[in-house]
């Protein structure tokens, strides 16, 4: 009953919002079934093309570069003898510390006039750069911050996968003559595949549904750069107050996580048994 009641009970609640259109008349809400409208709109939305885009360009970059970093830390980390436990938390720290926090610190080191990025930047004689203001840098920007964010997480899952690696293995390869490139790229990393497809099916989900970053740091601009599916979705619902489209909009986000998440967990499930 309980699950029903905090799971069941409200998809239905959001299925019967996306086909209607809800208004506010004497503090009373007032729904018209209107199933054509919000699918007219969602067809029509300019915006939520550009973020689905913008939202795609951040996942594919972000994790790429979260997986190849963390995955070498990961290894790195495991080779040490001494201080890996004190190594292994300092890492940790930024996953630790509160999406607020983040955003107003990368803030302020992304300012035009006084950020240290800048300071730095002009101490060696060059210009100083907009990193939020333009629309060609702002997007790699709140990668730059998501990745410093979220590669601890990467490197977590990573660095118990290495240290479950059977040792024999490994170290029958380096009697064998085998160097550090190719015990990397012919050993652990085909060992490490289920870890690996474990770590980047999250961070796809995650990296999918972005929000706080973009949120504190661009807000979405300059202009529609920054744009993304979850930013878009809460502008509709609580800026335009359209709450039936925006209801539509979350099903139709939903709908894609799912998909993913099944495709991921067969992709995950096939490598896992090679």
């Amino acid at each position: 009953m309980l699950l029903l009641l905090l799971t069941v009970y409200p998809i239905l609640n959001l299925i019967g919002m996306s086909v209607s259109t809800i208004g506010f008349q004497a503090a009373k809400e007032i729904w018209t079934f209107t199933p054509g409208t919000n699918f007219h709109d969602l067809l029509d939305d300019d915006i939520f093309r550009i973020s689905l885009w913008n939202t795609l360009v951040f996942a594919v970059v972000a994790v790429a570069v979260e997986i190849i970093l963390g995955l070498t830390l990961a290894i790195l980390v495991a080779s040490v003898s001494r201080f890996k436990g004190l190594i292994r938390t300092v890492l940790i720290v930024p996953i630790l510390m509160p999406p607020v926090a983040i955003g107003s610190m990368w803030k302020l080191m992304y300012s035009l006039d006084f950020g240290v990025l800048n300071q730095i930047i002009t101490s060696l004689g060059l210009q100083p750069v907009n990193w939020l203001g333009s629309t060609s840098l702002a997007l790699f920007s709140v990668i730059i911050v998501d990745v410093w964010h979220w590669t601890p997480f990467v490197f977590l899952i990573l660095f118990a996968a290495v240290e479950g690696l059977p040792k024999e293995v490994i170290e029958a390869a380096r009697i064998d003559g085998a160097r550090n490139r190719e015990l990397v790229f012919k050993i652990i990393i085909p060992l490490m595949k289920p870890a690996l497809a474990v770590a980047l099916l999250f961070r796809i989900i995650l990296a999918f549904k972005v929000f706080d970053e973009v949120f504190l740091l661009t807000s979405g601009g300059p202009g529609t750069s920054t744009e993304v599916v979850s930013l878009h979705l809460y502008k509709v619902f609580f800026e335009q107050n359209q709450m039936g489209y925006g209801a539509l909009l979350s099903l139709a986000i939903i709908a894609a996580t799912i998909a993913f998440l099944w495709v991921g967990q067969r992709a995950a499930s096939a490598v896992g048994a090679r």
